[in-house]
């Protein structure tokens, strides 16, 4: 490019394009956070002169990213007009994919829902579930009345823990096939977004945070109770994912009151163990357990039904709820030792039952441990997995629309 000697040096011309995107960002984050504003609210706001607030909003408005959302009347002054971030100028896709049920929603990048569809679970193969979220979720787009290229990211919460390095999910023990190579690239292709995976439990804990029990947590742990056993844990509002992203796959964890595995060959890795703490705490134990104690009936036995009979005080079923409690105080009271929580969210299918628990939680905690954080049922119960998708996919798609509006804008 060629200098005329009446510009300023490139270095100088970048800088002042630099301070001009923060200001900008600074103004679009405090519309978002705190609401509608005025010039001169804005103004006493961040410390940025009203010219210069003035000239980031008319930036904002221009490409699309802040927008004019009324007016008011002061007491004294003249009408002042009010201006708010334009959620419009985005979509996120969230994805819940559970054993049983697949949750698909589109939100704005005000985090407002906008479409959302719930669909049984039929998939008996990983390609078959993949193929079953893209459909869902063109679905879900159209209803949203948007087409597949105005979704600017998409998180996927599901069982396991995605590796990178080789393409694979890891430890989804009770979603067969889901470990198999190529699904999530073949998804993210199908989507032709941005899309990342993460764990169903460490959503959970996101969203719980960010919308449910888990808010103004310094230090709090969900704890998911379904089919299978999983841990979220959110510290100073970021999530802890370990050193390999492993870090709450507490279903692995041994009991000591079970007989070490024989000798023989490593298992697969990601196989179930026999014997592992999930085995003795998830919906599966809780059937287990009524069964043991004498429960029987016309139908099939499932967790649903074993604490749907203790609320009419079944004896064998309020014995297998009394066992399950018991056992979650291990559970919280290994956490507590390890992490000093102020709070242990319970969620999953069983954690839907969490009032029939937390007394004897209570009580065996006393028993156990002077270690005993506040523990609580979620309150997102079903859609915390998905929240949590939505609100890890917002984190990403906000700076990235406000980087492509104004890249365009930098070349007009």
């Amino acid at each position: 490019m060629t200098e005329h000697p009446a510009d300023p040096p490139a270095d100088q011309r970048w800088n002042r394009r630099r301070l001009r995107s923060n200001n900008e960002w600074l103004l679009l984050e405090r519309l978002r956070t705190a609401g509608p504003a005025s010039r001169a609210q804005l103004a006493r706001d961040t410390g940025l002169s009203k010219p210069t607030v003035s000239a980031a909003l008319a930036a904002l408005e221009q490409v699309g990213l802040a927008r004019e959302a009324g007016t008011v009347v002061p007491e004294r002054g003249r009408t002042a007009v009010l201006y708010e971030a334009d959620p419009t100028a985005g979509y996120v896709l969230g994805v819940d994919i559970g054993r049983a049920w697949l949750r698909l929603a589109v939100a704005d990048l005000a985090g407002t829902v906008v479409a959302r569809e719930d669909v049984p679970n039929n998939g008996r193969s990983g390609s078959a579930v993949a193929e079953s979220v893209l459909a869902a979720a063109e679905r879900v787009t159209a209803a949203a009345g948007l087409r597949r290229g105005d979704i600017v990211e998409a998180v996927v919460g599901a069982p396991g823990v995605f590796d990178e390095r080789t393409g694979r999910v890891r430890y989804a023990v009770n979603l067969p096939g889901w470990g198999r190579s190529g699904l999530v690239a073949g998804m993210r292709e199908g989507l032709g977004t941005s899309l990342t995976l993460h764990n169903d439990a460490n959503l959970a804990a996101i969203g719980e945070y960010a919308c449910g029990a888990g808010r103004d947590s310094r230090l709090f742990v969900y704890i998911l109770i379904g089919t299978g056993l999983g841990m979220g844990v959110v510290a100073d509002g970021e999530l802890f994912r370990g050193a390999h992203g492993a870090a709450g796959e507490i279903g692995f964890l041994p009991l000591l009151t079970h007989p070490m595995p024989p000798a023989g060959p490593a298992p697969v890795q990601g196989a179930a163990l026999r014997g592992t703490l999930e085995d003795a705490v998830s919906g599966e134990a809780v059937v287990r357990g009524a069964r043991e104690l004498g429960m029987t009936g016309p139908q099939p036995l499932t967790a649903k039904r074993v604490f749907e009979a203790a609320r009419e005080g079944e004896p064998a079923a309020v014995a297998a709820v009394r066992q399950e409690g018991e056992r979650l105080a291990h559970v919280v009271a290994a956490v507590s030792s390890v992490l000093d929580p102020d709070l242990v969210v319970l969620g999953g299918g069983v954690g839907h039952s969490a009032d029939l628990l937390l007394q004897t939680v209570q009580d065996t905690l006393h028993l156990l441990t002077p270690l005993r954080p506040r523990v609580a049922p979620s309150e997102l119960g079903d859609d915390a997995v998905l929240l949590g998708a939505i609100t890890t996919a917002l984190r990403s798609a906000r700076p990235k629309v406000f980087e492509s509006h104004n890249a365009d804008h930098a070349t007009t």
